[in-house]
């Protein structure tokens, strides 16, 4: 896909890795990129702007991911306002942390949180701009994480939520083909806000150069890395139902 001119989703756009995406697929060309939040309003309204100042048109829409009204009430209004979507990437999410042996503390409400957000969310954005995207012969991004793929991670059904994100993206490659390609990214730890404002600058920075040391690219992803895997599976027009690693190769090591 040639993203020069093309209309993009994103999910959870205003802030880290969404944000970033979004200045990327801009720098691409975009014509339009609509940044979706559901709580952080100011963030996405900056993000707007940054990307308006690049001259891409974009757009701050709020929507609740977990909910399928308001994830179709969100399509409605994109493809009211600009008649065509190429691009979705879902990247909207959401954790608690809940130590591994905490059994317990993995409440219902704790499950229905993430596998809300995280699993229907993805799958209610998919099937909402599956139209569109079949008419433009577009794709998908879902960012993943390794905690889909490793027992690790913020909590047990924090990682469970993203392997079956993972498995989503299989099945949605299937059901949507061969019109639209759907694939997958799969973080390690990336410098954000969700992770820095949690722990603290220096423990964060203590933490990561102990990951780090044990990486062979021996560095913390920040969200332009992540954002630079998002552009090249858009990209990749004989790509889909994939998953691509972003953690600096940590997940090689034992």
């Amino acid at each position: 896909m040639d993203l020069n001119g093309k209309v993009a989703v994103i999910t959870g756009g205003g802030t880290g890795i969404g944000a970033a995406v979004a200045e990327a697929l801009a720098r691409k060309g975009a014509a339009a990129v609509v940044v979706n939040y559901s709580r952080s309003a100011e963030e996405a309204r900056e993000t707007v702007a940054r990307l308006e100042s690049m001259g891409c048109k974009a757009t701050a829409m709020a929507a609740d991911v977990s909910d399928d009204a308001s994830v179709r009430r969100l399509a409605e209004r994109v493809r009211a306002d600009h008649g065509r979507v190429d691009a979705l990437v879902c990247n909207a999410g959401t954790t608690r942390w809940v130590p591994f042996p905490d059994l317990e503390g993995l409440t219902d409400e704790v499950w229905q949180q993430i596998m809300g957000v995280n699993l229907m969310g993805a799958f209610y954005c998919a099937r909402a701009f599956a139209p569109d995207l079949r008419a433009a012969r577009g794709a998908i991004v879902n960012v993943a994480s390794v905690a889909g793929l490793l027992g690790t991670g913020s909590s047990v059904a924090y990682g469970v939520s993203k392997a079956a994100m993972i498995q989503l993206t299989r099945g949605l490659a299937v059901a949507l083909g061969p019109d639209v390609r759907v694939n997958a990214v799969a973080p390690g730890i990336v410098a954000t806000r969700w992770h820095i404002d949690r722990v603290g600058e220096q423990v964060f920075h203590e933490m990561t150069a102990k990951e780090g040391a044990r990486a062979p690219l021996r560095r913390t992803a920040e969200p332009e890395h992540i954002a630079q895997m998002v552009v090249a599976l858009l990209e990749s027009d004989m790509v889909t139902g994939e998953v691509l690693v972003g953690d600096g190769g940590r997940h090689l090591m034992y």
